[in-house]
């Protein structure tokens, strides 16, 4: 048997201390919120609410947790990220929702409490100082899914970002992504629930001209980035404003661990929309009044 040379080794072992590493994140205890508040009646109709240091308005990122939409995965490891986006200046709103396995679950009523958590944000601007001209959504994974529709629904946020997102159903579907987990979500296979497919996936969602950042770990084996990269081609075809930063030697939680590599990326991009937020009025796109 040819030996494997020491160094070679030594890269692959690297490689997986890496990916062991940042998968590591959904089991780790975050830094406490700053609050959790009820959105609604449910038990899992919340969000945790994580602001900067020092007075002023805040710029505000809405964030939605992934997990194939299942009731196995919470927000929990979700904060980690929004604990260094507010440790960079930004509030963040990190919203649990029920999810496949929980009453309630699955679409539409996922998505419904996606939208009433979003909508509840603006109630609390004036409590915790938050300037809703400088507001972003953001999601990982299924979350990814789920903050393109709502930014399609809800024409508030100045720009989304998907975080390795599952932005097309239908391709999702061929792959048999987790088990077939989109099946799950929307209660049966393209064929049967066709409707579902077209209102759930964003590729078929027109996004105007809302500003859209697809980034995605080149070396992603949960949600493959050629996912990400036919998004932004078929968007920009119809006019719309979709980008791709693709992360090479990135995996798929590389993009929400605050220790990885890829983390700077992500945050750059992150703080480089809100500060050109505060430059324009999110419902119009026309520059901000003094």
């Amino acid at each position: 048997m040819t030996a494997v040379p020491g160094y070679i080794v030594f890269c692959i072992f690297l490689a997986l201390t890496a990916a062991m590493d940042s998968e590591s994140i959904l089991t780790k205890s975050p830094p406490p919120a700053d609050a959790k508040l009820a959105y609604g009646t449910d038990p899992y109709q919340f969000g945790e609410m994580r602001l900067p240091g020092g007075k002023g308005r805040h710029p505000v990122l809405t964030f939605i947790h992934g997990g194939f939409w299942r009731a196995k995965y919470d927000l929990k490891h979700a904060g980690h990220l929004c604990a260094a986006l507010a440790k960079s200046g930004i509030a963040t709103w990190n919203l649990e929702y029920r999810r496949v396995g929980n009453f309630g679950g699955g679409w539409p009523g996922t998505f419904e409490d996606i939208l009433q958590g979003y909508r509840f944000l603006s109630q609390l601007a004036a409590r915790y100082s938050l300037d809703m001209n400088r507001s972003l959504i953001a999601g990982h994974s299924a979350g990814g899914q789920l903050a393109l529709c709502l930014a399609a629904h809800q024409r508030l946020a100045v720009a989304v970002i998907s975080l390795a997102g599952v932005v097309d159903l239908q391709q999702a579907w061929d792959l048999h992504l987790s088990h077939d987990a989109v099946a799950e979500f929307l209660g049966g296979s393209p064929q049967r629930v066709p409707k579902r497919y077209e209102e759930a996936s964003p590729i078929q969602l027109p996004l105007g001209q809302t500003p859209q950042w697809l980034i995605h770990g080149a070396d992603d084996d949960t949600v493959p980035p050629v996912m990400s990269r036919h998004y932004v081609e078929v968007k920009r075809k119809r006019g719309e404003q979709a980008n791709l930063l693709q992360i090479e030697h990135a995996g798929h939680f590389d993009l929400i661990d605050p220790e990885s590599n890829a983390w700077k990326q992500v945050q750059e991009t992150t703080l480089q929309l809100i500060q050109r937020s505060g430059r324009r009025h999110p419902l119009s796109g026309m520059p901000a009044k003094p």
